[in-house]
């Protein structure tokens, strides 16, 4: 994990397999292929949580039950990691809400159907389940397709800005990525000094 500053607030860039919560003005940031990242939040206590998950086994099932398969475990892990550490800062579930991207299928999307190439969309199948059996409404989403993503969680306005991976014109969006997530925080720290506290 990297955390970049920013004025006041700061930017956390997660890597497969990990996770971050924050509750200050600040963007979670990720770069997603066939893996997912989850957006949780809680509006009222301005936290906002990001996992990102991937799968290591060299074959999975589009057929598998989720509970028994690679991705069920994996993607829980993932899950509970970032539900209790919400958790831990006072959030419960009840009050999270979701939104989900990634699953893509970035090399060769016609493969049979039970090879490692639908890894991403087993990973779809997997959390779009898991949400739903744990009751957490999800408020957007940008699953599947055959392209990655790059994704910045914002902590003012819980918006997820996403961009589709492009690597023709990386210099010109990485400007724009940094455009992105020093905006959003400059807009939080703007709305913070507008606030009076009594």
């Amino acid at each position: 994990m990297k955390i970049e500053k920013y004025q006041n607030g700061e930017r956390a860039i997660i890597s497969p397999g990990e996770y971050y919560v924050m509750s200050k003005p600040g963007v979670i940031s990720t770069l997603l292929g066939s893996c997912i990242a989850v957006c949780l939040y809680d509006r009222s206590r301005r936290l906002i949580g990001m996992n990102h998950f991937m799968l290591s086994n060299p074959r999975y099932s589009r057929e598998l039950p989720i509970n028994i398969s690679e991705a069920g475990r994996y993607g829980i892990h993932a899950m509970d990691l970032l539900i209790n550490a919400m958790m831990k800062r006072g959030t419960s579930r009840h009050e999270l809400r979701a939104k989900v991207f990634g699953g893509a299928t970035i090399m060769n999307p016609d493969a049979a159907r039970d090879n490692f190439f639908c890894v991403g969309q087993v990973n779809c199948r997997f959390i779009l389940q898991y949400l739903e059996k744990e009751a957490i409404p999800v408020d957007a989403m940008d699953l599947g397709g055959d392209f990655g993503r790059v994704i910045h969680f914002s902590n003012g306005d819980f918006a997820v800005h996403r961009r589709k991976v492009d690597s023709r014109r990386s210099d010109k969006l990485a400007k724009r990525d940094r455009y992105c997530w020093q905006k959003a925080i400059e807009q939080q720290q703007a709305a913070l000094t507008e606030i009076d506290l009594w």
